[in-house]
């Protein structure tokens, strides 16, 4: 861009679109008036190099005007999709929107206590899906073990040692270590040899949310 435009463009592209863009388009998301002038400059400066790179005379009226038609369609100097879904055009079209994370979800009358988004999101509890996949693929296991094998592995899971079990069933502590040998082998079998790097795996969809977690943490330790 040669000086000259960049002189109108501050002097007189700018000015007008420090009016009219608070008063004629819509904020999307966290956007305000600041952010949207600009993102609106931005705009101004690539229409006025492409027209002094294609020798066409425009006036700053006519850069500015067109300049607003861009940021009222959902244009932004960073992109504009219809796909994403955090795109500005996408959520003008109605198609996605975004919530707060301040947002309620749910109120517990009992406790009087209010849930927000993002206590939901920070809840470190695995994913729901996958705890109910894994029950029923537990039911299923203990339906091919026999009674008392069924016993050993309630006993184990109510906390008892060898020991305890059995005198509660009638057995040798090393019979019960037997047991428990054989019912290692069956999950293996059952459940595959990676069960417990599955189990100790976190959600996928926590990913992102971690990763920001994390430099969220880096940029405070240098901070401080």
């Amino acid at each position: 861009m040669s000086p000259q435009a960049g002189w109108i463009l501050q002097e007189e592209v700018v000015p007008r679109l420090k009016s009219a863009i608070p008063r004629n388009v819509n904020f999307i998301g966290s956007e305000d008036a600041e952010e949207l002038v600009q993102d609106s400059v931005c705009i101004a400066a690539r229409l006025m190099d492409s027209a002094e790179r294609a020798n066409k005379i425009v006036t700053s009226g006519n850069i500015a005007y067109y300049t607003i038609l861009h940021m009222k369609s959902g244009r932004r100097s960073h992109g504009h999709s219809n796909a994403d879904v955090l795109g500005s055009a996408t959520q003008l079209n109605g198609r996605s929107q975004t919530t707060s994370f301040d947002e309620p979800v749910n109120e517990v009358e009992e406790l009087g206590e209010e849930f927000t988004v993002n206590d939901v999101l920070s809840f470190d509890d695995e994913d729901p899906g996958q705890k109910a996949a894994r029950k029923l693929d537990w039911e299923f296991f203990l339906a091919s073990l026999t009674d008392r094998e069924k016993a050993v592995v309630e006993g184990l899971l109510t906390g008892f040692n060898a020991s305890e079990i059995g005198r509660k069933l009638g057995l040798d502590p090393s019979t019960i270590k037997n047991f428990k040998q054989r019912i290692a082998v069956k999950i293996l079998e059952f459940m595959g040899p990676d069960i417990l790097v599955e189990i100790r795996k976190s959600p996928k969809w926590k990913n992102n949310l971690n990763a920001n977690r994390e430099r969220l943490a880096c940029r405070g330790n240098r901070r401080n």
